[in-house]
């Protein structure tokens, strides 16, 4: 192998690459949709402005996307004392901190992912806030610290530089979307951004909303209509799935869209390229195959009179036959490896760019059972690219080799 490195290097060039990409897309499709799966939770249909319905799902349940517009209060209300209605969260959006978001909502919401306190406790009061792991984390805040949030959903915003927001509680990690959020009562959100004589006439109400209908305070005031970002709703039962979400659809003003539905199709829609990648990565497999059974059976041209040699000095047929197959299958496990660890680091700066992007973290280190598949078919290729030069060692005739040397 050393003695032909061009050869070798293009062999375990081939498997690094078929191997490293294959590996590289079970672990981002298998992340993507535990992801996905982990955050819906018991949400059965999201409630917001008309618009399109996944940018709902992803702004309103993943938190990775521009909101569709806001919803008034008075129609969440309706929806709500529906009788196929078991709970609905409301959520109001739209500022952040340091590009984490900043989401005024109710006690539900945490309860939603089974968060628990890991310091202090929830928010009470308007511009307390609960920081999600991630968040505390990343922007080393601690309770009692201060900070302003900033209009829009990524860094650069204007700053609010009138309310500041104090941390009374850090939550646990719970490997969903609540460890990018920063949370706190809806009447922040509101206040936030509620200016002047507008602000102070309608305080005293909007403590009375807090008091008695927590978890439908507002988002915003326009022309006296409050408004939150979006709902989330939990059926009674399941007959809600075909009745309600045609029903906000068509009689109201509001959008309604399935969460389940919704990333079904967007899974659909990532399935065709993950499909295409991966049948291009086991192309490049199945290539850098012929490449081994290339190298290998140039090699064996090449050593035909030293086999003869070792079959004169009393080495068996199958001892050179062992030989081929160790060779070929050295290849393979030196090219699985290098693709494992080329995998790792696409891993890594993939990792890298949605935490930037998104604030989502995973582990570049976990092992699936899939790779142990992927190992038992790069070893058959390995074995399939041995066979044809195993034979023609098995078969090697003695004395014509000597003549013909």
């Amino acid at each position: 192998m050393t003695s032909r490195p061009l050869g070798t290097s293009l062999s375990l060039l081939l498997l690094t690459l078929g191997v490293g990409m294959i590996a590289l897309l079970l672990h981002l499709d298998r992340h993507v949709q535990q992801q996905m799966t982990r955050n819906i939770r018991d949400i059965d249909m999201v409630v917001g402005a008309k618009g399109s319905p996944l940018q709902l799902i992803l702004s309103a349940v993943y938190h990775v996307d521009a909101p569709t517009g806001n919803i008034a209060l008075s129609e969440a209300r309706k929806l709500k004392r529906n009788r196929l209605v078991a709970a609905t969260i409301p959520l109001s959006y739209g500022d952040s901190h340091e590009g984490f978001r900043i989401v005024g909502t109710d006690h539900q919401y945490p309860e939603l992912y089974q968060a628990t306190m890991a310091n202090g406790r929830l928010w009470e009061a308007p511009f307390e806030v609960t920081l999600g792991a991630t968040v505390a984390h990343k922007l080393n805040l601690n309770i009692g610290d201060v900070f302003e949030g900033a209009h829009g959903l990524s860094e650069g915003g204007e700053i609010h530089g009138e309310h500041s927001y104090r941390v009374v509680g850090v939550l646990n990690r719970t490997n969903s979307v609540m460890d990018q959020l920063i949370l706190t009562a809806t009447e922040s959100v509101w206040n936030v951004h509620d200016h002047g004589a507008e602000e102070e006439g309608h305080s005293k109400h909007e403590d009375h909303i807090h008091e008695h209908d927590h978890d439908e305070a507002p988002h915003a005031e326009h022309k006296g209509e409050r408004e939150i970002t979006a709902m989330l709703v939990k059926f009674r039962s399941p007959l809600a799935m075909v009745q309600l979400p045609r029903m906000v659809n068509e009689k109201t003003n509001m959008q309604a869209a399935v969460p389940v539905l919704e990333i079904d199709r967007l899974f659909g829609l990532m399935g065709v390229g993950v499909d295409a990648l991966s049948a291009i990565a086991w192309v490049v497999m199945a290539v850098s195959g012929f490449s081994v059974f290339i190298s290998l059976f140039s090699a064996l041209k090449a050593r035909e009179y030293e086999m003869a040699l070792m079959r004169t000095y009393g080495a068996s047929r199958w001892q050179l036959v062992g030989l081929v197959l160790q060779e070929g299958l050295l290849l393979i496990v030196i090219g699985f490896i290098l693709g494992i660890l080329f995998s790792r680091l696409g891993l890594f700066l993939v990792s890298g760019l949605l935490e930037d992007t998104y604030h989502y973290t995973f582990s570049a280190w976990a092992w699936l059972v899939e790779e142990g598949w992927l190992l038992v078919a790069s070893l058959g290729i390995g074995l399939l690219a041995s066979l044809i030069p195993a034979v023609r060692a098995f078969r090697v005739n003695i004395s014509q080799t000597l003549i013909d040397a």
